[in-house]
């Protein structure tokens, strides 16, 4: 059967490219969204790291599109050789529910590297609004018309927000902006509240522009200590977060992934891209390609739901 000696022949040819990793071309890192986002500051971070640790030149290469899906689409028919890193963030684990076909399947076409910083989401409103804390923000939206703007429809600051709004049973109008306007509808009081991730609004807050309400993450963000989270006050089950990460397409060597997961760890870590996240409202902790796995099961349920529940479609 001449099928045997082909497979024997391909394995034997990915071995080598392991083997050889990665020595033989730049690395491509593939970010799904455009420069200055979020995903985009964490690629840019590490690139030069990764670069410097593994003696090849780094590529960042922003592919915007339909929420992270035309990168997806892009990395997913690449060369599983590690020559080709995807960069992309919580919409990964979003996508295959809010869209009618995302064009990819986030458990069979990638092998998850790294979970990356995450943010959680934080509720703030125009210092104007009389509403210091969520209950208050809830009661003044039972007797007023209240419309909060988000980083977008189906993006994880606007099923927060939904979330919310199901669970105090309150009615308040949805507005999406893009992710770098979201804040600032808010703070030029076009809507009363804002969603948004911690980078574009916490700079805000500091500087009184915006007031915080709540963040959606189990525990309270350093950056913004003194803004409680949406579970204690009055709610449970909340741990939304705005995350990163790193994947390469299925079928890349086990080695490899071990290898970039171990690199990613260490630039993450380094004391200067801690600081600059640190600032960002961006939180991270060292994870193995396993636990990024276990996660993102968890993730892609969580939020099959929060679509579902909310109705929310992007095509």
């Amino acid at each position: 059967m001449r099928f045997v000696p082909l497979l024997l022949a391909a394995a034997l040819s990915f071995a080598a490219v392991a083997q050889d990793w990665p020595k033989q071309k730049p690395i491509h890192i593939v970010v799904g969204f455009a420069p200055s986002s979020t995903t985009d500051l964490v690629a840019r971070l590490v690139a030069p790291k990764l670069s410097e640790a593994l003696g090849q030149t780094v590529i960042v290469d922003n592919r915007p599109g339909a929420a992270g899906n035309v990168a997806a689409q892009q990395v997913k028919r690449a060369a599983p050789d590690g020559y080709t890193v995807f960069v992309t963030s919580v919409a990964y684990a979003v996508n295959p529910s809010l869209y009618s076909s995302a064009g990819y399947d986030p458990f069979t076409d990638f092998i998850p590297v790294i979970l990356a910083p995450s943010t959680p989401n934080l509720i703030t409103v125009n210092p104007a609004v009389p509403a210091n804390n969520l209950q208050e923000l809830i009661a003044l939206a039972r007797k007023e018309k209240l419309s909060y703007a988000s980083s977008g429809t189906g993006t994880t600051t606007h099923l927060s927000m939904e979330r919310i709004k199901m669970a105090a049973k309150v009615d308040i109008t949805h507005v999406p902006y893009q992710p770098a306007q979201a804040a600032g509808a808010a703070v030029g009081g076009h809507t009363q509240i804002s969603s948004t991730s911690m980078p574009p609004s916490v700079t805000h807050v500091r500087a009184g522009r915006l007031r915080g309400i709540a963040v959606t993450s189990a525990q309270r963000s350093p950056a913004l200590p003194d803004v409680p989270t949406v579970n204690e006050q009055g709610f449970s089950g909340f741990d939304d977060l705005t995350w990163t990460a790193v994947f390469v397409a299925a079928g890349t060597a086990q080695d490899i992934v071990n290898r970039l997961n171990s690199e990613l760890n260490r630039a993450l870590g380094a004391t200067d891209v801690r600081e600059r996240l640190g600032q960002l409202g961006l939180d991270w902790k060292s994870n193995t390609s396993g636990e990024f796995a276990a996660f993102l099961r968890d993730e892609v349920q969580k939020w099959a739901k929060a679509v579902k529940d909310s109705g929310a479609k992007a095509d």
